[in-house]
């Protein structure tokens, strides 16, 4: 079993003050730039719920923090006590790991303040010491988790968090994750809004992301990544501008109305588009309700395997990661094919081998081939088009 090492750059304490807003208690290094995490680390409208998790980026890093709202009998505190505790690492893979400990001590933090002495222990024992070179794995398991989560795929799909999440996702959108696993193989940028709590959507971010990917060498080069942002809020709109392709989430509805910086909304469960060329893909078509059908299908011969045969190797976040995986494989192999033939064009034929309409899915195949740069004549009952 390969092991990511742990890689810790700061921990920090984020507290809401009364008469200065939300501010940096405390943090080590005591140099590091965590400017904006205060804001970051405690979504706007928390203080209408006790507890919530968030992860968010800084700059090149990724942050998980956690969040708690105490009563207290203090005029001086407005009757709450509200803290953030959190860390930033260079992947979010293992962040979940600790978050745990994170709950802890956000409880901790608001029964005792100011004692950060086993913040300083558990940075000490996590910081990072950068490598300037190499990919940062070694072959060891950690001696400190909370939780072992066993992998068996690429180190980048391993799961960020506690099993269940995926499940939750298809039963969140329905047949309507087939409209977002187009938005997301086609790269687009993707925000979802909700109100607080935060944490159960920034899974959200992360499952969405999990749609687009592709394992054929070569294939998705030339795209822009889909990049996970997770929580996000005002403060992030230059960061955002300058992005060709992400998901992220927020809880801050003046992001609708700025329409330049996302090209599909998702407000709960109702998915939007304001570019005209797009909003045909809003429509299920009989295709993607076929391809729905199939996943719920593998979903209940797994969850029926694992109470009849006892079988615990095969999980949820595996079927949902590798259906999409194989679906997309199956697309681009397709049309990589096609691509390389001496009649590079595509026909009905084709569009029902890779599991699509080819009617409903003509305009989505047009946009995947501009897209992804392939060359090929898309003929469809006499209609054509490059």
């Amino acid at each position: 079993q390969w092991e990511e090492k742990d890689q810790i750059v700061a921990v920090f304490v984020v507290t809401f003050d009364t008469r200065s807003g939300n501010m940096v208690e405390w943090c080590l290094p005591h140099d590091v730039n965590l400017d904006g995490v205060e804001f970051k680390s405690m979504a706007s409208g928390s203080h209408r719920i006790a507890n919530d998790f968030i992860y968010f980026r800084k700059g090149s890093y990724f942050g998980l923090a956690c969040f708690a709202n105490m009563p207290v009998e203090s005029e001086l505190e407005r009757g709450a006590r509200m803290k953030s505790v959190g860390i930033l690492s260079p992947s979010y893979t293992l962040l979940y790991r600790y978050m745990q400990f994170l709950e802890n001590q956000v409880r901790h933090q608001l029964k005792c303040p100011g004692q950060y002495s086993p913040l300083e222990a558990f940075y000490e024992d996590k910081k990072a010491v950068l490598p300037q070179t190499g990919n940062g794995i070694v072959n060891a398991c950690p001696t400190w988790s909370v939780t072992n989560i066993n992998r068996c795929m690429h180190p980048e799909m391993k799961i960020t968090h506690p099993a269940g999440c995926m499940s939750q996702f298809i039963q969140f959108f329905g047949e309507h994750i087939m409209v977002l696993w187009k938005f997301a193989l086609l790269r687009k940028r993707l925000l979802i809004f909700s109100p607080p709590p935060v944490g159960v959507v920034c899974y959200r971010v992360y499952c969405l992301c999990c749609l687009a990917n592709i394992s054929i060498p070569g294939i998705g080069v030339s795209v822009p990544e889909l990049r996970p942002f997770f929580y996000v809020n005002i403060a992030d709109i230059p960061a955002l501008e300058t992005e060709l392709s992400y998901v992220a989430c927020t809880t801050e509805k003046i992001f609708e109305e700025k329409k330049e910086l996302y090209d599909v909304y998702i407000d709960n469960q109702n998915v939007k588009t304001h570019r005209s060329h797009l909003q045909p893909l809003l429509r299920i078509n009989a295709a993607d309700k076929e391809k729905y059908r199939k996943l719920t299908e593998q979903r209940q011969l797994l969850l029926y395997s694992q109470e009849v045969d006892g079988d615990c190797t095969s999980n949820e976040e595996d079927l949902f990661i590798l259906f999409f995986m194989e679906l997309n494989n199956r697309i681009f192999q397709t049309l990589s094919e096609v691509a390389g033939s001496v009649d590079p064009t595509l026909t009905a034929e084709h569009m029902r081998a890779m599991g699509l309409d080819p009617q409903a899915d003509h305009s989505f195949l047009m946009d995947l081939l501009e897209v992804y740069g392939l060359d090929i004549t898309l003929v469809i009952d006499n209609l054509c088009c490059t």
